[in-house]
């Protein structure tokens, strides 16, 4: 982790918020400072960043690259000649999306349990930007970040490999109510999603 050691060599003023940690609001202990310029105890951010990866607690800025908790699985596509609804000049691209079953890790609800894996299968337009999105939706599953472990409200199970905070279409059609086609604002939607977790276009 990207974080620098600031001396804390100033005494501790009883509402000075400067001086106290953002976490555990006391006086900062061995002081980190992210790139943010926010400031936390070394123990406290430690803990935050074993959480979260590498997000500031505060502002939720990525400072260095941010892996998720995703389990081990692949990602592969394929191109159709097929049109979406509201894309007719071109065809699409199909992603699908395979996370095994196994056990979970420490940064998982229940370590050492078993969970439950999926197949997935969402969809792009094969235009310039749809293919822009498909590659950051590429370095957001080797990063870990596309899914998570945890409890299903589909079919309201526990320990299943379930979608993060990363939109998807997972229909060809239906509109924004059923998860797919059309939809104008879902390209520029995910690529911020997708900037807020550190991952846009170079």
């Amino acid at each position: 982790m990207q974080y620098w050691s600031v001396p804390n060599s100033q005494p501790h003023t009883p509402g000075a918020c400067k001086e106290c940690c953002s976490i555990c609001l006391l006086r900062l202990n061995k002081k980190k400072r992210l790139k943010c310029q926010h400031e936390f105890c070394e123990e406290c951010l430690q803990h935050a960043l074993h959480q979260t990866g590498s997000i500031c607690p505060l502002c939720n800025h990525v400072f260095d690259v941010l892996l998720g908790d995703q389990p081990d699985g692949n990602m592969s596509w394929t191109k159709s000649s097929d049109s979406l609804p509201g894309f007719s000049d071109c065809g699409h691209i199909v992603i699908t999306y395979n996370i095994p079953s196994g056990v979970q890790t420490e940064r998982h609800p229940n370590p050492g349990k078993p969970f439950n894996g999926t197949s997935r299968t969402a969809y792009l337009p094969d235009n310039k930007e749809g293919n822009a999105v498909l590659k950051l939706l590429k370095k957001a599953f080797d990063q870990r970040l596309i899914f998570t472990v945890g409890n299903s409200k589909a079919i309201g199970l526990k320990n299943q490999v379930v979608w993060s905070d990363i939109s998807h279409k997972t229909s060809l059609s239906g509109g924004v109510q059923k998860f797919g086609y059309p939809d104008f604002n879902y390209l520029e939607r995910v690529k911020k999603e997708l900037k807020v977790k550190g991952i846009e276009e170079s």
